[in-house]
C-alpha cells in the first residue's frame, strides 16, 4: 500500500505542512493558516498530492501543542472521512517529547518550522507510532472540565506553600508547629487574620478560649490546652518589624483571597462533573473513595479502554513504569520512576489511590505493608505502588462493566 506522510508543525497563526513520500523524498512543503480557509487549503493540497502520486495511505501527524492541534486534527478528520475508499486517511496527534527524541536522531539539524515538519513527518515514515485519532468527543468534553480542574488544584497548592512562606514573617510559631488541624480551617485562618503574635502573647486565658470557642463554633474538646499552647508559640516567635506588618498582612489577605475564589470555581466544576456523569455508564464509583470527580477524571483521560491490551499498557500510559538499570549480571534495585506518560491520568489515579486506602481494608492492608518496607520516602513510595494496585482494579472495572466488591462481601 503506497502512503504519504504529513507532517504538521502546528502554531497559533499558521502550521507549515511537510508532505513526504515512503522513500523520504519531499512532495510538497508550504504554510497554511490557522484557521478554517487554511484548514480547507491544506485538504485540497492532500487531495491533489495524493491523486498525482497514486496514494492509498495518507499518515498526517503533528505534535499535541497545547490547544492549537485541536482544530486542525479534528477537521481532518470530519472531512477525509468522505473520500475513504479511494484511500484511507490517518491521523496521530504526536506527543511532543518523543518527537524531539527522535529528532535528535539527526545531527546538528536547525530547529524552526519547516524542519519541525519534515522532522514529523520522517517520525510517522519510521513508525512504532501510538494509536491513531479516533472520533472521541465525549472524552475530549470531559476533559476540558478535568484538566481545568486540576490546573486549579495545582493553583491552590502553589498559593497554599506561597501563603505559608508569608505566615512565617508573620507567626514564625504558628508555621513551624500545628496548634490546629488545618492550617486552613476557619479557627486558625482567624487568628492569622484577626490577631497578632503579640497580641495573643498579652492576652489573658479566659479571653482567648472565648475567641477560639466562637470562632471554632464550641467543637474544641480542650480548648484552653489549644490556647496555652498558642500563647507559648507566640511568645517564642520572632517579632515582625512595624514597618512590615502591613505588608505582610495584606499580603497574606490577598493571597487567601485568591485561594477562596479558586476553590469556589473548583465547586462549581465539581457539580458540572457530577452533572454528566450520570449520564455515563461505569462502575468506577463503586469503589469507595472514587467519587464522580475522580472517576470523571480517569474516564476523560483513559477514554476507551479498548484501546489498552492490558493493565501494563495503561499502567505505562499513566507513567507509572520504573526505569530498569541492568548490565550483564548485575541490576539495580533501586529504579526511578520513567518520567513520562499522561500527567492528568497519573494526578487523578493519585489522588483516588489516597482516598482509597482510607476506606477499603485491603488497600489500607498494602499501602500499610510497603509503607513499612523502607527507611525513607515512605508515604511517596507506599502511594504510588498502591496507585500501580490500582490501576489493576480500574484496568478490569472498565473492561467488564462490573461493580467492585469489598474484602468484606466477597466470598
Amino acid at each position: 500500500m503506497s502512503q504519504m506522510l504529513v507532517g504538521i508543525d502546528v502554531s497559533l497563526k499558521s502550521h507549515h505542512v511537510h508532505f513526504m513520500k515512503e522513500d523520504s523524498s519531499s512532495i510538497a512543503d508550504f504554510s497554511v493558516s490557522n484557521d478554517q480557509y487554511g484548514a480547507d487549503t491544506l485538504i485540497k493540497r492532500i487531495l491533489e498530492a495524493a491523486e498525482k502520486n497514486q496514494v492509498e495511505h495518507i499518515k498526517i501527524g503533528m505534535e499535541a501543542t497545547d490547544q492549537y492541534s485541536w482544530h486542525i486534527a479534528h477537521y481532518l478528520q470530519d472531512q477525509l472521512k468522505g473520500y475513504e475508499p479511494r484511500f484511507k486517511a490517518s491521523i496521530y496527534v504526536l506527543n511532543a517529547r518523543r518527537v524531539a527524541r527522535f529528532k535528535k536522531g539527526y545531527d546538528s539539524l536547525a530547529k524552526n518550522d519547516r524542519i519541525d515538519a519534515w522532522v514529523i513527518a520522517n517520525h510517522l515514515r519510521f513508525g512504532r507510532l501510538p494509536h491513531e485519532m479516533k472520533e472521541a468527543i465525549q472524552y475530549e468534553a470531559f476533559q476540558r472540565l478535568t484538566r481545568t480542574r486540576f490546573h486549579f488544584m495545582k493553583e491552590i497548592a502553589r498559593n497554599k506553600t506561597y501563603f505559608l512562606n508569608q505566615l512565617f514573617l508573620k507567626f514564625s510559631g504558628l508555621r513551624q508547629d500545628k496548634p490546629f488541624s488545618d492550617t486552613f480551617g476557619a479557627t486558625s485562618l482567624a487568628v492569622i487574620e484577626e490577631l497578632e503574635p503579640e497580641r495573643i502573647a498579652e492576652m489573658s486565658m479566659e479571653e482567648l478560649v472565648e475567641f477560639l470557642q466562637e470562632k471554632g463554633k464550641n467543637r474544641y474538646e480542650d480548648p484552653e490546652e489549644i490556647a496555652k499552647y498558642l500563647q507559648k508559640l507566640a511568645r517564642s516567635s520572632f517579632r515582625l518589624n512595624k514597618a512590615m506588618q502591613d505588608p505582610v498582612n495584606i499580603s497574606l489577605s490577598v493571597t487567601l483571597s485568591t485561594i477562596q475564589h479558586i476553590e469556589s470555581q473548583v465547586k462549581r466544576l465539581d457539580k458540572e462533573i457530577a452533572k454528566l456523569m450520570k449520564g455515563i455508564p461505569q462502575t468506577l464509583t463503586s469503589v469507595k473513595g472514587i467519587g464522580d470527580v475522580f472517576a470523571a477524571g480517569l474516564i476523560a483521560e483513559i477514554g476507551d479502554i479498548k484501546r489498552f491490551k492490558d493493565h501494563h499498557a495503561l499502567a505505562k500510559y499513566a507513567g507509572l513504569v520504573w526505569n530498569q538499570h541492568q548490565s550483564g549480571e548485575y541490576e539495580s534495585q533501586e529504579t526511578e520512576r520513567m518520567r513520562t506518560g499522561n500527567k492528568y491520568l497519573r494526578y487523578y489515579l493519585i489522588q483516588a489511590a489516597d482516598k482509597i486506602r482510607l476506606h477499603d481494608s485491603e488497600y489500607k492492608a498494602y499501602y500499610t505493608k510497603k509503607y513499612q518496607e523502607v527507611p525513607k520516602h515512605k508515604h511517596k513510595r507506599a502511594l504510588v505502588l498502591t496507585v500501580r494496585k490500582l490501576v489493576r482494579l480500574v484496568y478490569s472495572l472498565l473492561s467488564t462493566n462490573q461493580l467492585y466488591t469489598p474484602p468484606e462481601r466477597r466470598d
